[in-house]
């Protein structure tokens, strides 16, 4: 029985966690099937942008403790922890957040260019708490994105923060009310899939390497190339072009 779900809206991919009952906590056969999931994503010449959502009050809590305790890693061999961590799809991902998104379940929001979360909502990375280390990116990628102190504080107080904190702090982008997630999580998909897709995965893969890798100003400038080149060769460069001289909405056609 595979724990993640899958269905379309259009080119929009939504992939649903539906393991409630654990808290849709990760164990080895969820993160393969995550893995698998995110290689049809990124595959796709049809899906533009894709949201994750959880079924049940919990977003994630992380790592299946029992399934761990077993000797069992939430790991896939090619992108990694949760079949994600690693290696991202190089194609917008939008989390879609009500209730808790702790330890693992909050290092997913970071493998997400959007988030959008309920008023309900808690963020935290509490593995100190356990003796753990928050290894699916937490303690690199967060201070990347939140202020120096800010992401210490929760690294090694292990207390969560609310959605309302995150939001304040830029980490959240859409603060709404419990219920209404789905519906501006879809709301800013559609906004992304109604782009140039291969403009928009340039734009992707340029900021989210160049930041990871943490390129300098100069190494930019050749490093974008490869990824931009495509764009400016591409049926839908010379489309946009067309597009706007005739006042008229394009149609990309993704080559």
């Amino acid at each position: 029985m595979s724990f993640i779900e899958t269905r379309t809206d259009g080119p929009i991919l939504i992939v649903t966690l539906n393991r409630p009952d654990a808290r849709n906590a990760f164990d080895k056969a969820m993160a393969d099937d995550m893995e698998a999931v995110m290689d049809r994503y990124e595959s796709s010449s049809e899906l533009r942008a894709a949201i994750l959502c959880a079924k049940g009050p919990t977003f994630s809590a992380g790592q299946d403790l029992k399934a761990a305790a077993r000797g069992e890693r939430a790991v896939s061999k090619v992108r990694g922890g949760f079949g994600i961590f690693r290696k991202p799809p190089l194609k917008p991902l939008i989390a879609a957040v009500e209730g808790h998104a702790l330890a693992g379940g909050m290092e997913l929001t970071l493998c997400c260019d959007l988030i959008v979360a309920s008023s309900s909502s808690m963020f935290g990375l509490a593995e100190a708490k356990h003796s753990l280390v928050a290894l699916g990116g937490g303690c690199f990628r967060l201070p990347r994105l939140l202020p120096y102190q800010l992401a210490m504080e929760m690294l090694l107080t292990a207390q969560p923060k609310s959605a309302e904190v995150m939001h304040r702090f830029g980490y959240v982008n859409s603060l709404v009310e419990p219920g209404q997630v789905m519906e501006e999580a879809l709301r800013l998909a559609a906004l992304i899939a109604a782009n140039a897709p291969l403009a928009v995965r340039a734009s992707k893969e340029i900021a989210w390497t160049s930041m990871t890798e943490r390129w300098t100003d100069a190494e930019a400038w050749e490093k974008q190339v490869p990824a931009v080149q495509p764009v400016l060769d591409s049926h839908d460069f010379k489309e946009g072009l067309r597009a706007f001289a005739e006042k008229r909405p394009p149609v990309w056609l993704g080559h």
